[in-house]
């Protein structure tokens, strides 16, 4: 036989060498592959990509560690480590675009209630978008609708009008990197407009630029557990006290709140910021509109910002109001982190068998090479504002998490959501922060700690009361403590690491840390379906083993629909049996019973399974409960109920619901189960299943994406 005559394909015979299916190559090429202009491709092959980044990253290290640091890098690369994908895009493509950057999360400063700063931050933000960074904003902090602007004499439009600005903004503004803009809108339960932003994106193609979220208060969930009355407030000044008739001393008209803003409202002593009641209603009700509102549109999404607060590493010295667009950051404003994820299918040896286990030790390398390699990043972010840049330079904060843990859990012969798994979620979770902090202490003593760990603040009434153990440690009003010690010994989170390993602490507080915050879940939606070969995204089960995604391609008039398989069926069909296949009852095609996916899921196992991360996770977590079309509603409401209990920062559920529009994951049965009507230019109606293949305006599109981007406003606009 000559080598002409024969078609020759290398056998799997383990996880990392399963070949990339067509879908992950292109994803990679579209997205990630550095090219010219001309589209000449620079970047021979994914490790070409490797390799270009870990040089950017290696770079920044003294000349003497730079080899020896590369070499860790590509290892750490080729085993796992996936930085997020504005580093894969642009770490190492100076010539070829110089004005973006490697950050993909950052948080708006403070919207203040002027038309010169609401438009000042639009200008802001298309500059950040330019740059390749996802964006999130408080839009809370303006005026409810029907207020009096007394500078212009008239009533102002409140803040939804002012959303829609930013908007287009963001449809306009294509991102670096070939990604469209992301954006988080974040918006205070007691709020006058709040349930104006609860049903805004009833309107078709209204904020579609947005992912919106709510900013709920435990208050406001006991008022819903008691049947309460909610008060929905605004600040006001002395002047509009006086000008409304307004006793600052009655409850009944007025509450006084910690605020973001304090500029001219009336403040008391305890800086307290005096709020106009505009009205009051039912808690329960407001609660019922958010729930109908999340069962239909999936949205607005559920922050719990007192807890998200509570938590916080820098507790000290910010007040978290908004979080980047898919909630796995809160920031302060002006903050901005950036992100990386380990594919911890990677790590699993003897997949499908009894021998089936996990590398700790693997994965414990990969996290400490990994978290040098985060912190680098550090000095190579690119960002377009400069206090985007201080931000990152002072905490040097990055968000370390994870992907692939469904396809994980099933290689591993178990079920997504079961005891066992919930107690892997919370074990890979605690190695990942441990191993992440050691070496925080060990790149400190080496390179210094971030420059806030090394300030003074001085300790204010408000300190005094989130922090009660302060004042029993001997510490009084206008004390100044270093940075290091509130970080260390008095965030509620590394008191928790403490509990594990209270000599590292100690060691922190002594030196301080080289970054004040080290993990977060992130989505890892392009990342995990390119680089990762499908794995499940982040903390997620797999969606399905066999489904569609909905990708934007540049000139497609709708969205493509892609068809993909789960990294678990691929590697079950390479290492045990060729011929399975998802749902075939056929002996010789059937999957093991642990190939479950989200559909077989119960909502409280999702909360499980983020609640067993969160606690060893010191920023927040990317996670979406997804629920059969037919789930009941009064089941629905309560996994919110449910995941406030359990403590989570925040909650978010998918049902598909094609009267609203399509997510990005599409199941084909829901598509084949859903009948699409268009309505021609003569007046007849044509009924298509939403699979079904339709020919417009010279081009072909799927009957369900067509009728998406012609209902949204989108079509063409790609």
């Amino acid at each position: 036989m000559t080598a002409n005559s024969a078609h020759l394909k290398a056998v799997a015979t383990s996880v990392g060498q399963i070949p990339l299916q067509d879908a992950s190559d292109d994803i990679w090429d579209k997205k990630y592959r550095l090219k010219t202009k001309d589209d000449v491709a620079i970047d021979a092959d994914i490790d070409a990509t490797y390799q270009r980044v870990a040089r950017a990253i290696a770079d920044v290290e003294s000349e003497d560690k730079r080899e020896e640091c590369f070499e860790q890098f590509v290892w750490a690369l080729r085993h796992g480590a996936i930085p997020a994908g504005r580093i894969i895009s642009n770490a190492g493509a100076q010539a070829y675009k110089p004005a973006t950057s490697t950050i993909n999360c950052t948080v708006s400063g403070t919207i203040e209630d002027s038309m010169n700063d609401i438009l000042g931050k639009v200008h802001e933000a298309g500059l950040t978008l330019k740059a390749g960074c996802g964006i999130g904003y408080e839009f809370s902090t303006l005026r409810p609708k029907g207020a009096y602007v007394s500078g212009a004499g008239a009533y102002t439009s409140g803040p939804l009008s002012f959303m829609d600005i930013y908007d287009k903004m963001c449809f306009t503004v294509s991102s670096a990197g070939g990604r469209r803009g992301a954006q988080m809108a974040t918006f205070d339960v007691g709020h006058p407009d709040a349930l104006d932003f609860v049903k805004a994106k009833r309107e078709d193609g209204r904020l579609r630029q947005f992912n919106l979220s709510l900013l709920v208060t435990k208050a406001f969930m006991e008022a819903v557990k008691e049947d309460g009355e909610w008060p929905l407030a605004f600040p006001i000044t002395e002047e509009e006290a006086k000008a409304d008739g307004i006793d600052t001393n009655n409850p009944e008209q007025v509450l006084w709140r910690e605020w973001p803003i304090q500029g001219d409202y009336l403040t008391n002593k305890e800086g307290l910021v005096c709020c106009k009641i505009y009205k009051r209603m039912r808690a329960q009700r407001i609660w019922d509109v958010i729930m109908s509102s999340t069962y239909d549109y999936a949205e607005p999404g559920f922050i719990l910002i007192d807890k998200v607060n509570e938590m916080n590493n820098n507790w000290f010295c910010e007040n978290i109001r908004a979080t980047n667009p898919c909630g796995e950051q809160p920031l302060p404003p002006y903050g901005s982190c950036l992100l990386g994820s380990v594919n911890l299918t990677k790590f699993v040896r003897d997949p499908f068998t009894d021998k089936a286990s996990f590398d700790w030790d693997e994965f414990n390398k990969v996290v400490s090479i990994f978290t040098r390699m985060l912190d680098n990043v550090v000095e190579i972010n690119g960002l377009p504002l400069k206090g985007q840049r201080e931000a990152i330079e002072n905490k040097r904060r990055h968000g370390m998490g994870f992907l692939g843990l469904g396809s994980t859990i099933t290689m591993l012969g178990g079920k997504y959501g079961s005891e066992e798994s919930v107690i892997f979620t919370e074990r890979v979770s605690r190695e990942l922060a441990i191993t992440g902090w050691k070496e925080a202490l060990e790149l400190a003593k080496e390179k210094g700690p971030a420059p806030i760990m090394n300030e003074d603040f001085e300790v204010t009434a408000l300190m005094l009361r989130q922090r009660p153990e302060l004042k029993k440690d001997g510490i009084k009003l206008g004390d100044k403590i270093k940075g290091k010690v509130l970080h260390a010994k008095y965030s509620r989170y590394m008191q928790r690491v403490a509990e594990q390993e209270p000599e590292l602490v100690e060691e922190l507080a002594k030196t301080g840390a080289r970054f004040t915050h080290h993990s977060s879940i992130a989505p890892t939606g392009t990342i995990s379906l390119s680089l990762a070969n499908n794995a499940s995204n982040g903390i997620e089960p797999s969606f399905a083993h066999h489904y569609s995604r909905n990708v934007i391609r540049e000139g497609k008039k709708s969205k493509e629909k892609v068809d993909v398989f789960s990294f678990e069926l691929l590697a079950y069909r390479e290492l045990i049996n060729k011929q399975a296949m998802p749902y075939s009852e056929t002996a010789d095609e059937k999957l093991p019973d642990y190939f479950i996916t989200a559909e077989d899921i119960k909502p409280k196992q999702h909360v499980d399974i983020q609640a067993a991360a969160q606690l060893w996770v010191d920023s927040s977590i990317s996670k979406t409960a997804n629920v059969p079309t037919d789930f009941a509603y009064e089941e629905f409401k309560d996994i919110y109920l449910y995941a406030y209990e359990k403590g989570l920062k925040g909650c978010t559920t998918f049902r598909f619901n094609p009267e609203a529009f399509q997510g990005v994951l599409v199941k084909e049965a829901d598509l084949e189960n859903t009948t699409y009507r268009f309505t021609l230019e003569d007046g007849s109606v044509v009924e298509v299943k939403g699979n079904e293949e339709i020919e417009y305006d010279g081009e072909m599109h799927t009957a369900a994406n067509l009728y998406d981007a012609l209902k949204e406003g989108y079509y063409g606009k790609f």
